[in-house]
């Protein structure tokens, strides 16, 4: 994740962030690059959910700067960042009657003046974005007789209806079928966006995933391709587990095999 142009694209750069006086993200940069599937991965409360919050400029770093094409995030601009950079968060729920369809042309609020109907244009985002994510013959399901792992899919076809050139998620493949994990997750490497995913599986990270990004205490111990990260001395050292790490995954990538977990300390 280096040589790359400054300029383009969302990048972090030596972030920190606290939480009630706790270090939560401890200068940790960030390149991703451009069209490409950056795997974030750590164990819980290794600062991964508060980095994606950081890039879409939900949260505001401590120290450090993230920007955007060169630019400060929070110099941009509220409605051109949600123009260009779309979120998916691990648990979303409304009270609010919605169907399906309200839900993914929620998506196209950063493209319409204010008060204004939506467009043709609008609606065929909106198709194409329930095509997409399999959702077509559930446009006008109420939201609420949904499952968990449908609700998640009508987040991304709403993601993908803002039509993104950067896209965030976190723990996309929760509440969802193994079949529904991987055709997500290769969805969204045929996207070809921007995409930086927080992962709890090693092997979908590995197997997804361009390079890999890896969290400890809130701060980088890893990054680079899958092959290079994902090793048993890591996973090890971040997991506290034994693992047998084997090129048996797709296109010779890192397979692991979980042995147990390693005696504290």
């Amino acid at each position: 994740m280096t040589d790359l142009d400054e300029t383009t694209g969302l990048r972090a750069e030596r972030v920190t962030r606290t939480a009630d006086g706790t270090l939560i993200l401890d200068g940790v940069s960030l390149t991703p690059r451009p069209g490409t599937v950056t795997g974030l991965l750590g164990p819980n409360g290794s600062g991964k959910s508060t980095l994606l919050r950081l890039l879409a400029g939900v949260l505001a770093p401590a120290s450090g700067v993230i920007t955007l094409d060169g630019r400060p995030l929070d110099q941009v601009g509220r409605r051109a960042v949600a123009r260009r950079i779309a979120v998916v968060e691990q648990q979303v729920d409304t009270q609010v009657a919605l169907t399906v369809h309200d839900v993914v042309r929620l998506g196209r609020i950063p493209h319409r003046r204010a008060w204004t109907p939506t467009s043709a244009v609008d609606e065929e985002a909106v198709r194409t974005a329930l095509a997409r994510t399999g959702l077509t013959d559930k446009a006008h399901r109420p939201w609420h007789t949904l499952s968990g792992g449908e609700r998640q899919r009508v987040q991304i076809a709403r993601a993908l209806a803002q039509e993104p050139r950067e896209l965030l998620l976190d723990e996309p493949t929760n509440h969802l079928d193994i079949q529904h994990q991987l055709a997500l997750l290769a969805l969204i490497t045929e996207l070809r966006l921007t995409s930086v995913i927080a992962l709890h599986d090693l092997n979908l990270a590995a197997m997804y995933s361009d390079q890999l990004v890896v969290l400890k205490q809130g701060r980088v111990v890893a990054c680079g391709s899958p092959r290079d990260v994902l090793t048993a001395s890591l996973i090890g050292d971040v997991y506290g587990v034994r693992a047998a790490v084997t090129r048996e995954g797709p296109d010779d990538r890192p397979h692991i095999r979980f042995l147990g977990a390693l005696p504290p300390g």
